[in-house]
């Protein structure tokens, strides 16, 4: 399969509080269900809406940091990974699943249950600064420059 094949986007609401767990090793583990919703007409032209379910995992350091900021209908947008598993049960029946494997995790507006949006836009991607460690600058601010142009500069 080619490396591109399997990347996805996805931006949808947390469907339940996330679950933190830890290997045997010590490595965060994050489990996220994520809803997303697509409306379309159907053939007689009334709306119609369709929400599908993912499972999407979060690793290390990032799990341990978005665990603490996550809850149940924050809308969030995931870029990652698409695993597809395989296996047998108990029964011998052959089982599937499909996970998406995130490797950034951008959190997006405030959260459903109107809940302050403390975080929102901020990127938890490799290594980034987690919630409260502010810009490159190490200060609490904005991560943006300041603007260096005034209203007259302004083409609307």
């Amino acid at each position: 399969m080619a490396e591109g094949l399997n990347r996805v986007i996805l931006i949808g609401n947390l469907g339940a509080d996330p679950e933190l767990r830890y290997t045997q090793s010590g490595q965060g583990l994050l489990r996220l269900r994520l809803a997303t919703t697509e409306s379309y007409a159907n053939r007689a032209g009334e709306r119609q809406q369709r929400t599908e379910w993912h499972s999407v995992t979060v690793w290390g350091k990032r799990a341990e940091a978005l665990n603490n900021i996550l809850s149940k209908g924050r809308t969030i947008c995931v870029e990652g990974r698409i695993q597809y598993r395989q296996w047998e049960d108990k029964e011998g029946n052959k089982r599937y699943s499909t996970d998406i494997n995130a490797q950034n995790i951008v959190l997006v507006g405030g959260r459903r249950d109107g809940g302050g949006g403390d975080f929102s836009d901020r990127s938890f991607e490799g290594g980034g600064a987690p919630p409260g460690g502010g810009g490159p600058s190490g200060g609490g601010g904005s991560d943006f420059p300041p603007d260096d142009f005034g209203d007259d500069d302004i083409p609307f």
